[in-house]
């Protein structure tokens, strides 16, 4: 093991020299495309002939990893800043405040997919929430031409603490919120430019493709294709003919919301385990992804940029199907107006838990309204304890995983928690902060990497829920299932879990800086990607944390290929015979989390008879 860092170490110095003299003599360009919730063995020259081409001709990452949370905005701040979460703080897509964010609807517990609640949460941390550079910020302090194009939330969050006020000196960012009261101003320039090419100054709503449906009726069958035409326009009829204009390097960032927001929504399967995400709406989206590569791509030829520009790809998390089955949850057996009956509803953790621990829930998204009866929360988020204003307990909704904060850092209420947790037949894995001490049956935030310099505050314990594969006919990861907190129902698409089936994202890259037809076997990550943009530029900025990516070395010509091991963390037995175990890789210091939970519950881990069959490790 010493002697493979050695090594790293060694071949990254030699790959760091190679680079900067390749910078002084060709300036590259890079463009990271993010097909939003492509699970990795959903591209073939069929369903996405213009990413297959790229993975095929130029580097496949095979090994690939998403972070945990497996969400948007979590691993969106590791591909734009190459930190893992504990140092962003960016731990799921709803998370803890510890204030009122205005924006965001008066609540602590705010979801950050908006431009607004970002800029609200910088002002609040000392204006940079991150606490860590993103890659358009360096790369356009270093005068580098910069623009992030895309979903709203995770696009504006690649450089969210810029200032258009500089005239010349800021990112262009066009995402859903643009030409609307809540998106990003627009230059004169862009204005002048977007008018000259014939397209609107605001960005086309989604359509039928954001309808999620209820209960009793399905969500949507077309694609977000209307929306993501005027989004890839305005990248290859705007921003990159004005950036060859410009005559230097550019850093470009594409954030399609398919597959990810049809999977969400899809109206294939409604109630119903099978097709689940794997019916025709999810098929489209993936082709809707895959042309607006084709299209982007196409524009570099046209516009003679192609040989000097590098593409990564890199989905930020997998998907699964979702299911709202538990026999052990005491919310399950209640009545609910807008849930089947004996599914779980909107918010079951929050309820169960108030249950559990005999105290009072309210619903931060209503006025901290107390939620009584047969009611539950209107976003599933719920505060805990006498007062709701100085809460015991803090949930965040999410999905395929949980968010529990403990204001008071309460150290028997940790305890109380982690064992109503165990009970249930849902949870899958629990992870506790290390300074709340050790339980049996879970391991610590610092094993996974959520424990660093956040400035946002920690959880206490992130739950993750139950994972399996459904009889779909594909490979394991393209058919995980999950329990998940969620609005949407049965049937619909979901991540957030520690099953291999949403850790197994896409990834794939091609330029003149890698190598060429080569299937990269190393695992990698997103904060892999984050660093590897930043050397690939020449880049450098200020450092808070050290939880960081590293260089894929290995997939850069005359790179190094470091060695992998393959280890498994395991916690102390509970008292109800549950542990939380962690499959890990490592290369160096780097540790890569293929899937994590109880054995038997999480899709990707070792269970009792034997193993499960899991690409990707």
């Amino acid at each position: 093991m010493r002697r493979s860092l050695v090594l790293l170490s060694a071949g990254l110095t030699v790959l760091s020299t190679g680079l900067a003299f390749a910078q002084n003599n060709t300036p590259r360009n890079l463009i990271l495309f993010i097909p939003d919730g492509l699970r990795a063995l959903k591209v073939t020259p069929e369903t996405a002939p213009a990413m297959a081409e790229v993975r095929d001709k130029g580097v496949n990452f095979k090994n690939s990893h998403s972070l945990f949370p497996t969400f948007t905005m979590a691993n969106g701040s590791a591909i734009s800043t190459g930190h893992y979460l504990g140092d962003t703080g960016v731990f799921s897509n709803t998370i803890w405040t510890n204030y009122t964010s205005v924006p965001a609807g008066d609540t602590v517990v705010p979801f950050i997919e908006n431009d607004a609640v970002l800029g609200d949460i910088d002002e609040h941390f000392k204006g940079d929430f991150l606490s860590e550079e993103t890659i358009l910020k360096m790369a356009r302090d270093k005068g580098l031409s910069t623009a992030a194009i895309g979903k709203v939330g995770p696009t504006y969050q690649f450089d969210h603490t810029d200032h258009p006020e500089k005239p010349g000196n800021h990112s262009i960012v066009i995402d859903d919120s643009t030409g609307g009261k809540n998106g990003v101003a627009l230059s004169d320039e862009m204005k002048e430019a977007l008018i000259k090419a014939g397209l609107a100054l605001a960005t086309p709503g989604r359509g039928d493709n954001g309808k999620a449906g209820d209960a009793k009726t399905p969500g949507t069958t077309v694609a977000n294709v209307a929306q993501q035409a005027y989004l890839a326009d305005v990248a290859t009829k705007v921003v990159l003919p004005m950036f060859k204009a410009r005559n230097k390097p550019f850093v470009l960032v594409f954030w399609s919301r398919d597959p990810d927001g049809t999977q969400h929504n899809q109206g294939d399967s409604l109630n119903q385990i099978m097709p689940g995400i794997n019916g025709p709406s999810t098929m489209a989206s993936i082709k809707n992804a895959d042309n607006n590569l084709a299209q982007i791509r196409k524009a570099l030829d046209e516009l003679g940029l192609a040989a000097n520009t590098n593409i990564m790809i890199q989905a930020d998390h997998g998907f699964s199907t979702i299911s709202k089955e538990s026999k052990t949850s005491p919310s399950a057996k209640v009545s609910y107006d807008d849930t089947p009956k004996d599914f779980l509803p909107m918010g079951f953790l929050a309820l169960d838990l108030a249950k559990a621990l005999d105290l009072p829930l309210f619903d931060p998204n209503d006025k901290n309204a107390a939620v009584t009866g047969n009611a539950h929360p209107k976003a599933g988020n719920g505060v805990l304890g006498e007062d709701p204003t100085k809460p015991d307990l803090v949930i965040a909704t999410n999905g395929g995983s949980d968010l529990i904060y403990l204001p008071n850092r309460d150290k028997k209420l940790a305890a109380k928690t982690v064992k109503a947790l165990l009970e249930q037949d849902y949870i899958s894995g629990l992870f506790v902060d290390d300074s709340l001490g050790r339980f049996p049956g879970t391991l610590p935030l610092s094993s996974i990497n959520l424990r660093g310099k956040s400035a946002t505050p920690t959880p206490a314990i992130v739950v993750n829920f139950r994972s399996y594969a459904s009889e779909c006919g594909e490979a394991p990861t393209n058919c995980s299932v999950q329990v998940a907190d969620t609005v949407l129902r049965q049937g619909q698409g979901m991540h957030g879990s520690f099953s291999r089936g949403d850790t197994f994202n896409f990834m794939a890259a091609i330029g003149p800086d890698f190598k060429a037809g080569f299937v990269d076997e190393l695992p990698v990550s997103n904060a892999d990607v984050g660093m590897t943009a930043v050397q690939l530029m020449g880049l450098r900025g200020s450092q808070n944390g050290g939880l960081l990516g590293r260089v894929m070395s290995e997939a850069l010509p005359n790179g190094i290929v470091p060695k992998a091991f393959k280890t498994v963390e395991k916690s102390k037995m509970s008292e109800n015979g549950l542990q939380t175990v962690l499959n890990v890789q490592r290369v160096g210091t780097q540790r890569y989390f293929d899937a994590a939970g109880f054995p038997g519950r999480t899709l990707g881990l070792e269970t009792e008879t034997g193993k499960q069959k899991t690409a990707g490790k």
